[in-house]
């Protein structure tokens, strides 16, 4: 958020705005597109936009972008106290007074909403509030403990949004579908560790000892290429298994070009490891959120159409 914004929150909310602050909505367009991927791969493009479900998919992509994981994000900041920047959200103010609760609070008024929802969309949601707790809460606080933390977002981000996106349409993936979906957990298995790479200092200062802490550097980005390599194997597998038509090429492009975002991310990071600075192992956490929504893109294109 801009300087100006943020000037402009504060006076039109006063230190309230720290609280929508906490919630990141600077993710939301990201997790939107990410979880609408789900129900377009289930109806298609065309039929997110009918009648019969616009509805529906306004109101659960709101409970889980602004109830589930805004919330998330407000209680897990509640309990880090960050002062350096963290993922959507440059120089956070001090966590407010009940940010715990205020998240846990929008949560839970997410899940109240998504009892009126189908049922497989309840229960992603309910399982996705469930991790969020056991990751960010005392005693628990499973996002200190390294694998959990990225056992944990493989799953919540990874494969039950776009999974909760698909459910909303009251269907289930098929066979082909649930390949998709694995190569978004396993995708998202390859940004996690970058995601903390710029924070080791803080987190080992905390006490935190996170994927990337235990791991170090050379290990967690060379996991991530691993796990991003077979990311790739599942989106190529599950196209193999399409029938595609005269147009067939432009889709297996259309995987190909993601394919090479994120080893234009992944390579060079690699190659520079021993030499980055903290900012610079940011500003390869942005390329790859880049390269995520570049792949999202090439999946519709693919196979939403």
């Amino acid at each position: 958020m801009t300087e100006g914004g943020r000037a402009l929150g504060y006076r039109v909310l006063g230190r309230g705005f720290d609280y929508l602050l906490h919630l990141r909505p600077a993710e939301w367009p990201i997790l939107a597109v990410h979880f609408l991927t789900g129900a377009a791969l289930s109806v298609g493009l065309t039929g997110l936009l009918a009648p019969e479900l616009r509805g529906t998919l306004v109101t659960g992509a709101l409970a889980f972008v602004v109830g589930l994981n805004g919330g998330t994000l407000a209680l897990n900041s509640a309990f880090d106290r960050d002062v350096g920047d963290i993922a959507y959200l440059r120089r956070p103010p001090p966590p407010p007074p009940g940010l715990a609760l205020f998240g846990l609070g929008l949560m839970l008024l997410g899940l109240a909403v998504s009892l009126t929802l189908p049922r497989g969309f309840l229960l992603a949601y309910a399982a996705c509030l469930v991790l969020s707790v056991l990751y960010s809460v005392p005693p628990f606080r499973l996002k200190a403990k390294a694998g959990a933390d990225w056992l944990i977002n493989l799953l919540g981000f990874g494969l039950l949004t776009p999974y909760a996106g698909w459910a909303l349409t009251g269907r289930g993936p098929d066979p082909r579908g649930w390949i998709v979906l694995a190569g978004f957990a396993l995708l998202f298995g390859a940004l996690y560790p970058l995601t903390q790479l710029y924070q080791l200092a803080e987190d080992r200062q905390r006490g935190d000892r996170t994927l990337a802490v235990a791991l170090g550097v050379d290990r967690s980005l060379g996991l991530s290429l691993l796990t991003a390599a077979l990311a790739w194997a599942g989106f190529l597998l599950a196209a193999a298994r399409s029938a595609w038509g005269d147009d067939g090429w432009m889709r297996w492009g259309a995987l190909i070009v993601a394919g090479l975002a994120w080893a234009l991310v992944l390579l060079p990071w690699w190659t520079r490891r021993a030499s980055l600075l903290p900012a610079e192992h940011q500003a390869g956490m942005h390329r790859a959120l880049g390269a995520w929504a570049i792949t999202d893109l090439a999946v519709l294109f693919a196979w939403a159409r």
